[in-house]
């Protein structure tokens, strides 16, 4: 039988500390335990997972249900509409993977090898709009709108929304004041109804009139599946390669031999960006999950419906997992990491981000030789946000 700890007094790490650089945290979090009852900023709470012999196998575990409809306590995520909240984050097996099935042919690596011309040549004229400013911010003049344009073009949205909507998203996960979550999601809401109504009236040759196709003529999914396939796409196709982007580019800055070896060795760019998602990835947990029977996760006893909460970051920088784990090394051999998820929520959009973080690095370190920061790294500002840790901003000068 295993011998069962306490449960452990209810922790508070997610301070301003914890938003600079959650690393630490997690170190202390994992050395003390391996899960920990915890305080959310909005005042609910949570069972959050360090270590990442426990958070692997629980990425896969069937009793851990993503569906609200199983939990009786504590922090639930986004308060969604119902035609956002349908989607493939928050459902269970059996249609999970019928709608993965809907839209899957869109990202295979197939698929994702024929829009690396779109991708490299989208690169490359920001590339020359940097060269052109000077010195610029890389999140808002290249590293936001590169995934937009790959993203944008495959649901075939107008080049006017790309940027308003990368803006609702990062206010739901950054508000800047309250009510602006709310508000956000609202605008994100109504935008895709009309988008969807437009390329109802007017279907192309895109992934959005595909899955509008499967649901009017048919029939394999709701309208409110429709949508929120919609927003996820969106949003996950934006959201985490936009940040991985400036994430993997500061970084490299800051590990000089790293950048240097990168240079002169090219070919080393897959093993590269592998480690800036083991390292740097800017989504620090899973998507909650919640127990449809109680169990036990390091020997700490959950009850049924409490949220848990499975920390990637914390994962990927576990010890007793990776030799060294602080240390940034592109050749590291190990590249076994949780940063995409793992099972049956694994990033559907993963051999995307991949080449779009690849081609982007690429691109940067190639055009600009003496590509720098224009301010201390010290003063950079990081969201405050427990979900995701990425930059504001990152001055740089490219020559």
């Amino acid at each position: 039988m295993t011998q069962q700890i306490p449960s452990p007094a209810l922790s508070q790490p997610f301070d301003q500390e914890f938003f600079n650089d959650p690393y630490p945290v997690y170190a202390r979090l994992r050395a003390a335990g391996p899960v920990h009852r915890v305080a959310l900023p909005d005042g609910s709470t949570a069972w959050l997972v360090t270590r990442e012999r426990d958070v692997r196998p629980a990425l896969t575990d069937p009793r851990l249900s993503v569906n609200k409809a199983h939990s009786t306590t504590g922090y639930q995520g986004f308060s969604l509409p119902a035609a956002l909240d349908r989607n493939l984050l928050n459902i269970d097996p059996d249609d999970h993977l019928r709608l993965r099935r809907l839209v899957s042919k869109g990202f295979t690596p197939r698929h994702v090898e024929r829009l690396r011309d779109r991708v490299a040549t989208a690169a490359e004229d920001l590339a020359d709009h940097l060269a052109a400013l000077g010195q610029a911010d890389l999140v808002s003049e290249f590293a936001n709108p590169l995934p937009l344009v790959v993203i944008g073009d495959l649901l075939d949205v107008p080049h006017a929304d790309r940027r308003p909507f990368s803006s609702w998203v990062s206010a739901m996960f950054a508000p800047q004041h309250p009510g602006h979550t709310a508000e956000s999601i609202d605008r994100i809401h109504h935008f895709l109804l009309d988008l969807i109504a437009t390329r109802r009236a007017h279907p192309g040759d895109d992934l959005l009139s595909a899955l509008i196709d499967a649901r009017d003529d048919g029939d394999r999914l709701s309208e409110d599946e429709l949508v929120s396939l919609a927003f996820l796409i969106l949003m996950a196709g934006s959201e985490n390669a936009q940040h991985l982007i400036s994430i993997g580019l500061l970084v490299l800055l800051r590990h000089p031999d790293q950048l240097e070896l990168l240079r002169s060795r090219p070919d080393l760019m897959p093993g590269a960006v592998e480690e800036v998602l083991r390292f740097a990835h800017p989504n620090q947990m899973a998507i909650r999950r919640f127990p449809t029977e109680p169990i036990e996760i390091g020997g700490v006893p959950i009850p049924c419906g409490e949220t848990v909460l499975l920390c990637l970051a914390s994962a990927n920088r576990d010890p007793d997992r990776y030799p060294e784990p602080d240390r940034f090394d592109i050749r590291r051999a190990d590249v076994a990491h949780l940063a995409l998820g793992h099972g049956l929520h694994y990033c559907l959009g993963a051999a995307l981000a991949r080449l779009e973080i690849g081609t982007a690095l690429a691109t940067l370190l190639r055009r600009f030789p003496d590509l720098r920061l224009a301010v201390p790294a010290e003063t950079l500002q990081w969201r405050a946000s427990f979900r995701s840790h990425a930059l504001r901003q990152l001055p740089v000068r490219t020559g």
